[in-house]
């Protein structure tokens, strides 16, 4: 008997890709509004921003400040500043186009993934807000129900996002080969590694390094933020 063919996969970054802005500077920028975390933080989520536009931030150290910012509180505790960070923060930044073009692929029967640097926390409501039915992302550590301030596993980050990826598609049941057909769209060079093993490579907004690097590859260049904001 002939195996059917893999599902058609589109993957999709979601800070400059699909959301005007970066989730981890909103979210840090939020929490210090609402007195939620010490004010130290800002000068630390600035530098890591400038570092992670410079390649100058390893993935662990990266992920690691945005995880202690929820240390000591349960899901339960950050559950409604979630609800409220999504309505005040992210749906005012996720444009038609973003939902258009996710939505097409549902349309085409495909399988939609969010791929994200961010923590749970920060990105799951998004996710679902966009439609997406499965959510790859930074895990962090609970300990007696406890956020600890430490990432679980591998940061969804740069190689990490692909060999998550790859992950992800075992615990499906799919082939590797699946990503051979696979859209993935984003705006990082940060994102290289897996946007080099899918079929179908988008460019998205994208950084300057990406940019450059898509049109020496061929790949395509789209737009769907329009007038986007500076970057983190």
């Amino acid at each position: 008997m002939i195996s059917p063919p893999p599902p058609q996969l589109a993957l999709f970054d979601l800070d400059h890709t699909l959301l005007d802005g970066d989730g981890d500077d909103l979210w840090c920028r939020f929490l210090l509004r609402h007195a939620l975390v010490p004010a130290e933080a800002q000068a630390r989520n600035e530098q890591l921003c400038a570092d992670y536009r410079a390649g100058q931030v390893s993935a662990q150290a990266f992920s690691a400040f945005y995880a202690r910012l929820l240390a000591g509180r349960s899901p339960a505790q950050w559950s409604p500043w979630q609800d409220r960070f999504l309505a005040e923060e992210i749906r005012p930044r996720l444009p038609p186009a973003a939902y258009d073009l996710v939505a097409s692929h549902r349309a085409a029967g495909h399988t939609v993934v969010l791929t994200t640097a961010s923590n749970r926390v920060i990105a799951e409501r998004t996710a679902v807000e966009l439609g997406f039915s499965h959510c790859l992302a930074t895990e962090l550590a609970l300990v007696d129900g406890i956020f600890s301030g430490e990432v679980e596993g591998i940061p969804n980050m740069r190689a990490g996002k692909l060999q998550r990826m790859q992950t992800w598609l075992a615990r499906q049941g799919l082939p590797a080969s699946a990503l051979a057909s696979a859209f993935f769209y984003s705006d990082s060079i940060n994102d290289l590694p897996l946007l080099s093993e899918v079929g179908q490579p988008v460019a998205v907004n994208p950084d300057a390094r990406l940019l450059q690097h898509a049109l020496a590859h061929g790949w395509r260049v789209l737009d769907v933020l329009g007038a986007a904001q500076p970057r983190c």
